[in-house]
């Protein structure tokens, strides 16, 4: 895992991955790797806002605004799903 991420981060899904949704929760699919992750309902929103976003801290002012939650717990969780998706390949940092 990446420790410098942070919410000034920008990522986007790589090529060759995946994602379909049902009932509210998806499954992003590595082509390359084959290897897939489930997401659940929250996953899924923190998933969207992530890749709509160019940056990491529009995506936590949105899931902020829509989430009932302290924002020290929603940025430490939108940062540990960022890294662990990072390090299974299915997103990676937007260097442009």
């Amino acid at each position: 895992m990446d420790a410098g991420i942070d919410l000034t981060a920008a990522v986007r899904a790589p090529e060759g991955v995946l994602v379909r949704e049902l009932g509210g929760e998806s499954v992003l699919l590595d082509l390359e790797s084959e290897s897939y992750f489930g997401l659940d309902d929250v996953g899924t929103r923190m998933w969207a806002a992530m890749t709509r976003h160019t940056s990491l801290r529009e995506a936590f002012d949105e899931l902020l605004a829509h989430y009932d939650v302290p924002a020290e717990t929603l940025e430490r969780d939108l940062i540990a799903l960022t890294e662990e998706l990072i390090e299974h390949g299915l997103l990676a940092l937007d260097k442009a």
